[in-house]
Order: C-alpha cells, then structure tokens, then sequence
C-alpha cells in the first residue's frame, strides 16, 4: 500500500508538472499569435506594393510586345512605300508584294482601331493604296498592249493537224479539201490552240487583274483587258484573210470569187473557233482566276465582233438567191457549223455569251433549210427544164449527165445529209430520207426526157434517144454509191425500160423498110424488061430508098446493141 500510495503521489506531481508545461505551452502559442497577427499587419502593405510591382511589370511587357507590332508595322509601311514610289516598271512582283504588305496593314489597323495612332496609318496607308491602284492600271494596260499581238497566219497554220494545214502546191479553197478522203475525222484530228501571250507574263497579268478586283476596280479592269484582246483577235483574222462584207456585198458578188471565199470562210471559222477563239478562252480564265463573271464578260467582248463578222457572212450566203451549184457549198457550211457547235457552246459559256451561242446556231438552222429548199427547186428545175439543144442521133443530153454527177457529188455528203435530214433509217432498213430525195430527182429526170424525146419527129429516133439516156443513168448508178441506197428493184426496172425502148425502136426502124420492101416498091422492077424513061427513075428513087432505110437502121441497130451492152 505504501508503495501504491508512492507512486500515486509520483503520478500525480507527473500530472502537475506537465499542466505547468501545457500551461507553459499555450501561453507562449498565445503570444505567438499575437505577434504573427502583427506580423501579418506589417506584410500586408509589402504584399500590396509587390502585386501592384508584378502587375506593372505584365502591363510594360505587354505594352513592349504591342509597341514592337506596331514598330514592325510601320517598318512594313515604310518598305512598301518605297516600292510604291518606284512604281511597277523596275520590279513588277516586288510591287504587288509591297500592294499585298499594305492590304495586310489596313487589316491590322482596321481590327485594332484601339491604337491611338491608326487612325493616322490608315489615312497614309489607304493614300499609299490609292496610287498604288492608279499606277496598277496603267501597268496592267501596259503589259497587255506590249503582250497582245496578233497572231501570225503561219503560227496558226502550225496548230492545225497536219492534214488540214495549207501547203505551198495548193492553197485551202473549196469546202472539200482535194485529200480530204485521206484526212482524220474532225473528233480524231487534234487542235493546239496558241499561247497568245507568253505564258510567263500570264501569271503577273493575273495578279494584277486580281489587285484590280480587290480594289473594287472590276469595270475598269475589264474595259482595259477587252479593249487590248479584242483588237489583237481583230487584227489576227485580218491577217488570215477575214474580210467584214456588208451582205449586200456578198449577194452582188461573182459566183466564181463567192465560190472562193466560202471555201476560205469554211477555214477560217475552223481555226477561229479551234484556235483563236479556244486561246482567247484559256486566256481569260487563266487572267480573270478570281472572278468567273468576269471571264465570261471579258471574254464575250473580245469575241462579240470577231464572230459576227463571221457569221455574217454565212446568213449573207444562206438568205443569198438559191442555184443548184450552191447546193454544195451551202453542205460544206453546214457541215463546218455542225462540227463547231459543241466547241462553241463549251466556248462561249455563260450568261454573257449566250446570244452568241444562239447567233451560231441560228444560222447552222438557216443553212439546213436553205439547202433542203435548194433540194426542192433542183428537182423542180430538173423536170421543167426546157433545153431544146437535143442531139440528131439520139445521143445522151447534157441534162442527165449534168443531173447524174449532180447526185454523184450528194453521196460525198452522205453523213452530212443524214444530219441535214435529222433521218433514221426506216424499219425495213431499205430507205431513208436521202434515197427519197434521189428518187424524186431521177423521177423529174425521167419525165423531162420523156418530154424532150417528143421533139424527135422520127418515132425511132425518139425511143434511141429514151433508151441512151436512161441506159446512162442505170450504168451510172450501178457503179457509184447510189446503187445501195436506190437499190436493186429500182436498177431492174429502169433496165426493162431500156429494153422496152430498144425493142420499140426495132420494132418500128424495120417496120419501115418492110413497107419499102412490100407493095409498088418493088412491083415497079419486075414484070417486062423494057422499062420506060419514067418506070426507071421511079424503080431508081425506090432503090435509093430501100438502101437508105437500110443504112439507117443497120447503124440504129448497132448503136442499141453498143449501148444495151
């Protein structure tokens, strides 16, 4: 118990003692407080003054960084200025940088318009702009007068295919070509449209047309650029040979020279719409590359005058008085303008051109009809012709061999007609437009002989003079391509005509030397011997008759069996 009662007593002055150090502990915490409380007072104000110092310190870097933008602005301005003030002639590219520099400038100022000198960078930059675009314009009309030359005829003849370029033997005149059998197909013959300007001042051009457009200068620009172009075309087709005749002109004009110049039209509205046209098209794309409207605007004013003059000339030969002989020509017009159509309408696309597009295809219509008209009044004028030149003999008249290779020419067209005809073959696949056509024109042939062969006052005569001139026409069409599409039965029964007339004509020659044969003919010659002075001149005169009907037969007979062979 004792010992218990010890360490009791030892426990509790334990306890004691560490109550005085707790006690110790707290009040020295408590003064600590306290003094951090005014540690902190003292702080705060140095706290203050070093945010106030951080925060000056972020507003002078940021205000260092937005002085060195502007600083660097004005450098900008300054170098674009000095290429502003030596002008485009020197360096070309380094002005249009030095133009785009002070684009990039106005942009800058004009979103930052906090700054409290933009206002006054803005008026020197706009001003710099304003010169710039003056001095622009003038270059871009500079370039493109130095550029735009017209082209060479033999810098064109170089892009043609070689089938279709003019050699130094014989000269491009005619609708056909003499080797045209030996030609490419139009869709087979390959065109190189020139570059009419060199292709490395192209792109410096469309710099400048885009500058232009950007400065709100889109009328100007293309004023300038059409004005340029259109007088180098112009100047080009002139020296080709194109010639701008009121249709007055044309109309009055010798057959003989008109006939010329159509083949030459027929050339020059190729290399035209293949070459000249296609390179102006390419040209303007590749200058105008920023503004689709205005390619086709620029475009439809170079071109405006050029192709009506061309086309001119065509409505002028179309609404011209029709003749047989132009029958062909008129195809050969035809022909070009249906294969220029598609290269036309990818051409001149656009709202711009569209008059255009409807100006060509008006007269490849006009030329259609025209030409299906002078069909008609050839078969017309076949069969009311009235040449009264026959032959004696009974030979074959100049008229069927005339119609005859007339209709040999047509099958040259054959595609063209059947473009002409808008035909398709009929179900039978045994005829068609064009063998109609032929039909009708050999049908007016024949009545025209038939009325022709009545000018003979000798019935033998008549049926020789028939059975030359439709064997003619038999012969001929056996060996030309008019046999496949008159065919067979037609062949067959114009033969049996010729045999008809042949057999008639035997029939009547040797009808007429059995008359002189038979009766009083021969009656006076026998009987008595003694003949007196007048019996002897009648038996003489009936002799001389007999021996002339027999001649005449005898080479009647050899030339129906020459001719049915």
């Amino acid at each position: 118990m004792e010992s218990l009662a010890q360490r009791a007593a030892l426990l509790r002055e334990s306890l004691h003692k560490s109550q005085q150090a707790t006690d110790a502990v707290v009040s020295i915490l408590g003064s600590f407080d306290s003094r951090l409380s005014a540690l902190d007072s003292a702080m705060r104000p140095i706290q203050v003054r070093t945010h106030a110092v951080r925060t000056a310190h972020e507003n002078i870097d940021r205000t260092l960084r937005s002085a060195d933008v502007i600083l660097t602005q004005f450098d900008r301005t300054r170098e674009a200025e000095r290429e502003i003030q030596k002008g485009p002639h020197e360096n070309l590219q380094g002005f249009l940088d030095a133009v785009d520099r002070l684009r990039s400038i106005e942009r800058f100022f004009s979103s930052n318009r906090s700054y409290r000198s933009s206002d006054g960078v803005l008026n020197h930059v706009n001003s710099l702009l304003s010169k710039a675009l003056v001095k622009m314009e003038g270059e871009f009309q500079n370039q493109l007068s130095q550029r735009s030359k017209p082209m060479e005829p033999d810098r064109l003849f170089d892009c043609l295919p070689s089938t279709l370029r003019p050699s130094s033997e014989s000269q491009p005149e005619g609708g056909k070509n003499p080797s045209s059998e030996n030609q490419q197909s139009p869709e087979a013959a390959v065109y190189s449209p020139p570059a009419l300007i060199e292709p490395k001042f192209v792109p410096l051009l469309s710099k400048l047309a885009q500058q232009l457009v950007q400065a709100g200068c889109q009328q100007q620009c293309s004023e300038i650029y059409s004005e340029a172009r259109a007088s180098a075309l112009e100047s080009s087709l002139k020296n080709l040979g194109v010639e701008k005749l009121s249709k007055d002109e044309v109309q009055k004009m010798p057959w003989e020279i008109l006939e010329s110049k159509i083949g030459n039209w027929i050339h020059f509205m190729r290399i035209a719409v293949k070459l000249l046209f296609a390179g102006e098209r390419q040209l303007c794309d590749q200058v105008f590359e920023c503004s689709q409207s205005l390619r086709d605007k620029c475009f439809a004013a170079i071109t405006k005058n050029s192709l009506a003059t061309l086309l001119s000339f065509g409505e002028a030969i179309a609404m011209s008085k029709r003749s047989p002989e132009k029958l062909f020509v008129l195809l050969d017009m035809y022909e070009i303008m249906c294969e220029l159509q598609t290269e036309i309408d990818t051409i001149f696309v656009g709202e711009s051109c569209s008059q255009m597009r409807d100006s060509a295809l008006s007269l490849t219509k006009c030329l259609a009809q025209t030409a299906q008209k002078t069909f008609s009044d050839f078969e017309e004028a076949v069969e009311k012709d009235a040449t009264k030149n026959i032959h004696t003999d009974g030979t074959v008249h100049p008229l069927t061999s005339y119609v005859i290779n007339y209709v040999k020419f047509l099958f040259d067209y054959q595609s063209t007609l059947k473009q002409l005809f808008q035909e398709f073959k009929k179900e039978d696949g045994t005829g068609s437009e064009l063998a109609a056509v032929t039909m009708k024109i050999m049908q007016a042939l024949q009545n025209n002989l038939d009325a022709k062969a009545k000018q003979y006052k000798d019935p033998a005569l008549m049926h020789i003079f028939l059975m030359n001139n439709i064997h003619y026409i038999v012969k001929s069409v056996r060996r030309s391509e008019a046999k496949d599409l008159l065919g067979d039965d037609w062949i067959q029964r114009h033969r049996r005509i010729v045999q008809q007339n042949a057999n008639q004509y035997r029939r009547i020659a040797w009808s007429k030397v059995l008359q002189c044969l038979s009766g009083q003919g021969l009656t006076s010659s026998g009987g008595s011997g003694q003949v007196g002075s007048e019996g002897g001149n009648s038996s003489g005169a009936s002799r001389a008759a007999v021996k002339e009907r027999l001649v005449r037969s005898t080479r009647y007979f050899r030339l129906v069996s020459c001719t049915i062979s």
